[in-house]
């Protein structure tokens, strides 16, 4: 992959290594097999995109490509609401994703009883704790990504920080 751009700064590990911990916890807590992995990469990808980070977006992509998901899923996951490539389950993800990150509107909550309801109608207990994770995942990782700005890869095994 060509890079474009330098990261801000170099890995912020290097400054604090309890962040490997941390984050090796979260991608335990995440990997108990309740939620698909698939699911959760739709989850990730959404975030990425809805804050415009093309670090999470080209890496989520990434991951998803190599679970073999088809390219018309990868790129309808921005418009989709009026995809028909997504499960009920996967749609109620992308809605829980969506509506954490964004600003609801005046006097509306960002997660609404009926957006809750419709989420657990599709993941048990575990599975929607899970997804909670998953969620609070990408915005611990958020963070990273918008002020350090690492480089774009399409594998965690690829040199992300300058």
């Amino acid at each position: 992959m060509t890079s474009t751009s330098i990261s801000r700064m170099p890995n912020p590990t290097e400054f604090v290594p309890e962040l490997g911990d941390i984050s090796a916890a979260l991608f335990r807590a995440t990997g108990n097999h309740s939620v698909p992995r698939t699911t959760m990469s739709l989850v990730h990808l959404r975030a990425g995109q809805i804050v415009q980070n093309t670090y999470l977006t080209v890496l989520n992509t990434s991951f998803l490509r190599k679970a073999g998901e088809s390219e018309d899923r990868i790129t309808a996951v921005s418009s989709w609401q009026d995809a028909p490539y997504f499960t009920p389950a996967e749609r109620a993800a992308l809605a829980l994703v969506e509506a954490t990150l964004q600003p609801a509107a005046t006097g509306k909550e960002r997660v609404s009883d009926e957006l809750y309801a419709e989420v657990a109608r599709h993941y048990d207990q575990k599975a929607l704790a899970t997804l909670m994770i998953a969620i609070g995942q990408i915005n611990f990782f958020i963070a990273l990504a918008l002020i350090g700005k690492p480089q774009p890869v399409d594998s965690l095994a690829q040199e992300q920080w300058d």
